[in-house]
């Protein structure tokens, strides 16, 4: 039979903290600290085993009564007291105690056993009638909430009215008089409520709390930070039943919450606060302005000695920041919790450089112990804190960073208003390629449709701006150029300011707080001058020291690439052509080349685009010197740099000596009703081979002259959408011409490499096809934004409607465009790479798609053998950080 209930107490426990998936983090820290020495008041508890088992049948296994039964006397034994004892009462604390940590996600009752007639032996006992009724109030409030379902709303409300009838201002005021009122009403709002008495046996009492704390599991909140946070669903919570020791004695008692550190900076000092008389609610609920932990040095000097003795220990023992609840009863201090703390970046990048300076740690541990996510709050500003404003809405955080400016309807207007010095913010239901320039000049972008890998989301990460997409609150009219939430309209011109970090958005012009490590890393600040920058870089340091994946960037133009180097980038894995096009005037050039009547035509137009492009290659390579840089041919759809209408079609009409009506035809022929699988990618250059051609020559041109000017460059060009090995011959017989005939004309040649970037299934279950043979691919790159749509058939712009109703029900376990679906997706990528590095011994491979910024998609990049990731520039940090963890988790 398994065992359910594990006891501690008298300096001893049944497990160990290696035991948190059994007893919880908390039952698991309990038992460690009571092995230790340190101070904890006894008691016992209920595997998480038992909550799984109860959630899904209904009920509990039947050896667990009388389990918990033996555990309840020995419990009474260590303590001196009987649960229900009229003369000598044991009351109890019931918590919750996950695996993981879910702070304040789940239930606590406190002073369980109460009833008429112990709170009378507890007020014998203690030789304080007060207490014991204000401990009666506080159990029958937090057991009616939550055991009983009556609302804590109610009970609040009678305590509020005691507290304006008396003329008192907190509850501490309240006398042992009021207080027996408010227990007889509290008692008869239950019976009011409930149509039955507050139940009295504390037996009853304790298995009503038990079966509470397992459903709080299923808790709406509970659920939602398992979601956030990837805890899975499975793990259960323990129960934990402790003797209560009490902080509302007097004023020789009290009770409080500490960090070892302190949580926000990382500073090496003791940070907390306490309340005297006081429950542990009370330091959480707010209604008494708690003081400094270093004032308990004054109210409650030994104690406080012995406080700050224990927590140098436990941070000791567990070479972790700790965060710890105690009480101290009677001048005597108990610890009822210690966990690692939660901090924010800037306190856990110090936290770990510091462990490691100090000897608790070393750097491999150090590296392991800072989420890579975190590493986002280091590299975009946000909104400070003393700013005070209420969100308009609220819709998903797609590129974190903090911004203001106006509101904007049209890129164009964003570019010019721009252009006069003016801080614009772009609102969009959605963005395409041709809203590129004014996603440029914006300081935001606001979407009301789209995903966290929608155009705008992959986009705006890609520069680093702050984005917010899919804000079904906010209902843009272009007509009056204004969008209103809630029956509250932001005009054109007017201030707003979105939190990217949180998926806030706030009217007006809120101040912001720039980020130090990118202020040093583009020289406006010396790196002596940010505590923040040293320990980051030292981070990042061991990280790379342990890591085998290399880190590049999605990066298209040269300063999007010198500011990726700048993160650590170590070459680009993505430069994406197209954006290019839609530059000044240049998109004249691409459009003359798209409604052309003849190749001649054609290659009239793109010989004006040759020059731009080779110039845009030369920046980056110049930028990536030493480095290689992978350029992706043109992808998308041609009638994406078309218009579509109005004055912009008539301008363009009348530029191309071409009537409206001709025009019309022309974007008409193009419209395709499945753009995404149309005529996109290396069909293009298959259908006009002259688009290859010019652009395979500016790589040329570019590279060329690069390397005259001493600067050694290493182009690798990826031929997209490629279902076929003949697709990829075809193409590739069409660059190596183009550098046949370049370098002999010039007697040198720059060593180059061409590959394919895998983005359909069918690609990848013939990799071995593509890679084959001396012209086959030299490099795969998995484009597995376009690869999770191929394989699971959704639309990653339509997705966000119905996705997140499959993940709340467990259909799926994350977002697929935000996480790497291993199962399936990752099972083609695997295919991929073992069958094509079986043709191509040396075959290079990545990935370049939003996941290669995503940590648990690292992850799994390193366990498939990956060569490199690429992602955003500003998520640079965060996959170098995540690739070293990936190399030591799994050494």
């Amino acid at each position: 039979m398994t065992r359910l209930v594990y006891f501690f107490g008298d300096g001893k426990a049944d497990g160990t903290r290696e035991m948190k998936r059994v007893l919880g983090g908390k039952g698991a820290n309990l038992a460690e600290m009571t092995n230790l020495g340190v101070p904890v008041p006894p008691g016992f508890t209920i595997a998480c085993e038992a909550c799984i088992a109860y959630l899904g049948a209904g009920t509990y296994p039947p050896s667990l009564r009388d389990e918990v039964a033996k555990n309840l006397a020995q419990l009474e034994q260590c303590a001196g007291k009987r649960l229900g004892d009229p003369g000598n009462p044991l009351l109890v604390s019931v918590r919750s105690g996950s695996p993981v940590s879910m702070p304040g996600m789940m239930e606590t009752i406190l002073n369980l056993g109460l009833n008429d007639l112990t709170v009378q032996g507890l007020a014998q006992q203690s030789g304080n009638a007060r207490f014991a009724y204000d401990s009666y109030r506080r159990f029958l409030q937090m057991y009616g909430d939550v055991v009983l379902g009556v609302s804590s709303q109610d009970f609040e409300s009678l305590l509020r009215g005691k507290r304006l009838l008396e003329g008192v201002k907190t509850d501490a005021e309240l006398s042992e008089g009021v207080l027996r009122n408010l227990v007889e009403e509290y008692k008869a709002l239950v019976r009011t409520r409930t149509g039955e008495g507050f139940p009295m046996d504390p037996v009853q009492q304790l298995w009503g709390a038990i079966e509470a704390v397992w459903k709080s599991w299923t808790l709406k909140k509970a659920v939602d930070y398992r979601r956030v946070n990837n805890i899975p669903e499975t793990l259960g919570t323990a129960v934990n039943i402790v003797a209560m020791v009490f902080g509302n004695m007097g004023d020789d008692s009290g009770t409080g919450v500490a960090f070892t550190r302190n949580p926000s900076t990382g500073e090496r000092k003791f940070y907390g606060e306490f309340l005297v008389n006081a429950q542990g609610e009370d330091v959480v609920a707010g209604i008494r302005t708690p003081l400094d932990i270093e004032d308990m040095a004054q109210r409650l000097p030994d104690a406080y000695r012995e406080l700050l003795a224990t927590q140098d220990r436990l941070e000791k023992h567990f070479r972790e920041m700790q965060d710890i609840e105690f009480t101290v009863e009677r001048g005597k201090l108990y610890l009822l919790q210690t966990r690692t703390g939660k901090r924010t970046a800037a306190a856990a990048v110090r936290i770990a450089n510091d462990m490691v300076s100090e000897g608790l740690i070393d750097s491999r541990e150090a590296v392991l112990r800072v989420a890579p996510q975190q590493l986002d709050q280091l590299l975009h500003p946000t909104i400070d804190p003393g700013a005070r404003a209420e969100p308009l809405c609220t819709g998903l955080p797609a590129s974190p960073g903090a911004a203001s400016g106006r509101a904007v309807f049209d890129p164009d207007v964003a570019e010019q208003r721009a252009a006069r010095g003016e801080r614009v913010i772009l609102v969009r239901d959605e963005t395409t390629p041709e809203d590129f320039h004014g996603m440029v000049a914006a300081r935001a972008i606001l979407t009301t449709r789209g995903g966290m890998t929608s155009h705008a989301a992959v986009v705006a990460r890609g520069m680093g701006k702050c984005a917010i997409v899919g804000a079904k609150d906010v209902h843009v009219d272009l007509e009056q150029r204004c969008f209103a939430v809630d029956g509250t309209t932001v005009n054109e011109g007017d201030w707003i300011t979105l939190d990217g970090g949180s998926g806030r958005v706030f009217q007006g012009d809120l101040p912001t707080i720039p980020s130090e490590v990118v202020r040093v890393m583009s020289g406006a600040m010396a790196a002596q001058d940010s505590p923040t920058y040293a320990p980051f870089a030292r981070l990042l340091g061991w990280a790379d020291e342990a890591r085998t994946l290399r880190v590049r960037a999605n990066a298209d133009t040269p300063q999007d690439a010198r500011t990726a180097r700048g993160f650590g980038a170590e070459g680009i894995g993505l430069c994406r052509t197209e954006h290019m096009f839609f530059e000044g005037d240049r998109i004249h050039s691409m459009r003359e080349m798209i409604v052309a009547r003849d190749e001649g035509g054609r290659r009239r137009a793109l010989a004006k685009l040759l020059p731009m492009q080779r110039a845009d290659f030369e920046g980056i390579f110049e930028a990536m010197a030493g480095l290689p840089v992978t350029i992706r041919l043109l992808d998308p759809p041609l009638h994406e740099f078309l218009p579509h209408g109005g004055e912009e079609s008539k301008r363009l009409a009348r530029m191309l000596g071409i009537t409206r009506m001709e025009l019309t035809r022309i974007v008409e022929s193009l419209r395709e009703s499945n753009p995404m699988l149309g005529h996109r990618g290396c069909r293009l250059g298959v259908s006009y081979p002259e688009i290859t051609e010019m652009q395979a020559r500016a790589i040329f041109e570019a590279a060329v002259r690069t390397a005259k000017r001493g600067i050694e460059v290493f182009p690798e060009i990826m031929i997209p959408l490629v279902a076929t090995s003949k697709e990829f011959l075809h193409q590739r017989a069409i660059i190596d011409e183009v550098a046949r005939g370049m370098f002999g004309g010039i007697g040198a040649e720059i060593p180059y490499l061409v590959g394919t970037m895998i983005e359909l299934p069918r690609a990848a279950l013939t990799a071995d096809e593509i890679a084959g043979g001396p012209e086959g691919a030299e490099f795969f790159s998995f484009g597995t934004n376009d690869l999770t749509q191929t394989t699971m058939g959704l639309s990653r712009d339509d997705a966000g409607r119905f996705l997140p109703t499959y993940i709340e029900r467990g259909i799926l376990a994350d977002d697929p465009f935000q996480v790497l679906d291993e199962r399936g997706v990752g099972r083609l990528i695997r295919i991929a790479v073992d069958d094509g590095r079986r043709a191509r011994a040396n075959l290079k491979v990545g990935i370049c798609g939003e996941h290669g910024g995503e940590p648990r998609s690292i992850r799994f990049c390193h366990a498939a053998g990956m060569n490199y990731v690429s992602c955003s520039p500003f998520r640079v940090p965060i996959a170098r950080l995540a690739a070293g963890q990936a190399a030591l988790a799994s050494s």
